[in-house]
């Protein structure tokens, strides 16, 4: 429901700044375009063509350049830097938190890299060059190493003092880490805690020590599937001697699992989530060219399969007929079981604890639905083409294909793992491969030997 809200609000504004630019009327497109959040005014430069957006993007405060620059994808960024000048980019980038500067520096030009760190006090520099030296998609990467500590040996006094002192705290800070003298990770403590406890408190008996933290090269997968089992909005990171390095935030991760969504949707069609909604025709063409081959060639395997009962398809015209409705079955079967699979294993639920029973379970279900259907789709074809023996093929057939679907969705996704393959980006047309090459040469292999003898 709350997507759906969100949708319905896009498009109301997206159809109000239309209006409003078809008409030259920029002050109405200011004043909306700055009453929304960055996230949202990102999510409309993306619904804009090449044209409307360039002058939308003119018209977003320059204080929020900087975040609408973090909640665009990678194409849309590219563009919006470019009608840039190196001045603008660095007051737009200089403010942002590390993580999030961390994310975009890689994608601006060099002569601005360097001004942006000259830009930068020593600190904030070695903070910055310290999270990009991890690798992308790992908890350092994620990781702002802007986080207040405190000292297990102080009290709830000292620690308002100081908090006071400093004036003001990180955003999201909803916990504050004990540390040791070496700097390595204690435990937490709550602001609501400081608050309600008296000032003499000594922090070590307020400290909770029950949160894990992450080790900084954990994957950010295991990151987003750690704060949604736990519900947390902010999480420790650490090295290999448990000294504190920062800490994820709950917005970090809600733009992981977003990000990972839309990979699994887009990627089952072989595109990127980054793509612009409007990339030059050119470069569009060029990526989905290189997955129509592939399915081409795919398809060629199954047209040489069907070629190999050429002379049954003369003799018997209703097989033709017949034909496409076997592979199409056995494609939405195999499918369903690949989403299962696909979205498993990115959460981490498959493994080898349970893929044999989950293999089992698959199987169950093919085989199950293989026979309902396959009892349908005979009967109709028996009585469609007054053809009993036709009708039990194509029942066969169907049995047949769905269960190899089920097996085909389960292994196709694990074996792509095995070999480094994105399962989400190339499942798809392994899996349709083999469903339509076995639907055809169940179907008419079967024909072949029952109808033709």
């Amino acid at each position: 429901m709350a997507e759906a809200v969100r949708h319905d609000k896009t498009s109301h504004q997206l159809r109000l700044l239309s209006d409003a630019l078809e008409s030259g009327r920029l002050g109405p497109v200011k004043r909306l375009v700055n009453t929304l959040s960055p996230a949202e005014i990102g999510n409309l430069l993306e619904s804009l063509p090449p044209g409307k957006r360039v002058i939308v993007w003119g018209l977003v405060d320059p204080d929020d350049d900087g975040e609408v620059l973090v909640h665009v994808g990678d194409e849309v960024r590219e563009s919006l830097l470019a009608a840039m000048d190196p001045d603008e980019i660095v007051a737009a980038v200089e403010d942002l938190d590390i993580d999030d500067l961390a994310d975009l520096v890689e994608d601006l030009p060099e002569a601005v890299i360097e001004q942006v760190l000259k830009s930068m006090d020593r600190d904030n520099r070695e903070r910055l060059e310290q999270v990009l030296s991890y690798p992308e998609d790992t908890a350092g990467r994620l990781m702002n190493p802007d986080v207040v500590t405190v000292r297990a040996d102080t009290t709830v006094d000292v620690v308002l003092r100081y908090l006071r002192l400093r004036g003001e705290l990180p955003e999201h800070t909803d916990y504050l880490y004990v540390v040791s003298r070496r700097h390595q990770y204690l435990g937490r403590i709550s602001l609501a805690q400081l608050l309600t406890h008296e000032a003499g408190t000594p922090i070590n008996q307020l400290l909770d020590d029950e949160q894990p933290a992450f080790d900084v090269d954990e994957s950010a997968n295991e990151v987003a599937r750690q704060f949604s089992d736990r519900d947390w909005l902010s999480a420790p990171v650490v090295d290999d001697n448990h000294v504190l390095l920062g800490r994820i935030t709950i917005d970090d991760v809600v733009d992981i699992i977003r990000d990972r969504a839309e990979h699994q949707a887009l990627g089952a069609a072989g595109l990127d989530e980054d793509e612009d909604l409007f990339s030059p025709v050119p470069r569009a063409a060029r990526r989905r060219a290189i997955w129509l081959g592939i399915n081409l060639a795919t398809a060629f395997l199954a047209s040489w399969v069907i070629g190999r009962f050429e002379g049954a398809l003369e003799r018997i015209v209703a097989l033709a007929v017949l034909m496409p409705i076997v592979a199409s079955m056995g494609g939405v079967a195999g499918t369903q079981t690949l989403t299962l699979m696909v979205r498993g294993l990115a959460m981490g639920q498959v493994g080898s604890g349970n893929l044999r029973a989950l293999l089992a379970k698959e199987l169950s279900v093919g085989l199950l639905n293989g026979v309902a259907w396959a009892i349908v789709v005979g009967v109709v074809a028996a009585i469609w083409f007054q053809d009993i023996p036709l009708g039990a093929v194509i029942a066969g057939a169907m049995a047949i294909n769905l269960a190899v679907a089920a097996f085909a969705g389960v292994m196709v996704p694990l074996t792509l793992r095995r070999m480094n393959i994105d399962p989400a980006l190339a499942g798809g047309v392994v899996l349709t491969t083999v469903t339509d090459v076995i639907g055809f040469l169940s179907f008419l292999g079967l024909a072949t030997l029952v109808l033709l003898r």
